[in-house]
């Protein structure tokens, strides 16, 4: 027997179709597409072409197709049941080999699915991919042990410390906050102190 898909139609049903289960809203991410684009504007970042890598069942495509209606959208994703339904791109970013950059990168409750050698390819290719803003969200440790309602969340994850992503995304990337990362060598530039720490 072949062995079951891990992101398949029942896992898409408890945590996002179903909403007495589900771990998240269309409110809610719409909400996420409008600070990803606000964002994004405000530091000056034109955006020709988007990456939601992780994008699962694609709540973020609408806000930001709303707020970039002539940007290329792209949608990752390692579920083939989702990639059947939706039309995705089939693949994670953790094994992404493409010469395509992008000038929003999403990559939000990916990371925690990821193997250690897997997570350290993720955060190459998300550095190699992403020319301007990316958006990252993980579950962390402190999060399943402080903040997430666990009767909604999929413990099946790896949980590592906030810190330790921090550590990984400094290499290549200026933390912003709420989420937001830039590229070191973009030309964007913030004030200081709208940074979240130093450089």
């Amino acid at each position: 027997m072949a062995e079951k898909e891990q992101f398949d139609r029942d896992y898409y049903q408890r945590f996002y179709f179903d909403t007495r289960t589900a771990v998240t809203s269309r409110a809610e991410m719409n909400a996420r597409g409008r600070l990803i684009a606000g964002f994004t504007d405000h530091v000056g970042q034109p955006v020709k072409r988007i990456l939601d890598a992780g994008c699962g069942v694609g709540l973020l495509r609408a806000p930001l197709r709303r707020a970039w209606p002539k940007a290329e959208y792209v949608g990752l994703e390692v579920s083939q049941y989702l990639c059947k339904r939706y039309g995705w791109r089939l693949g994670g970013i953790q094994d992404l080999k493409t010469r395509e950059q992008f000038d929003v990168v999403i990559c939000y409750d990916v990371m925690q699915y990821l193997k250690p050698a897997e997570a350290r390819c993720a955060f190459d290719n998300l550095a190699r991919v992403c020319r301007g803003v990316l958006y990252f969200g993980a579950l962390t440790k402190e999060d399943w042990e402080e903040n997430c309602d666990q009767s909604r969340t999929d413990p099946a994850v790896m949980l590592r410390k906030g810190a330790w992503y921090r550590r990984q995304l400094a290499r290549d990337f200026r933390h912003m906050g709420a989420g937001f990362w830039l590229r070191r060598d973009s030309p964007l530039y913030v004030w200081e102190m709208d940074t979240a720490g130093s450089r």
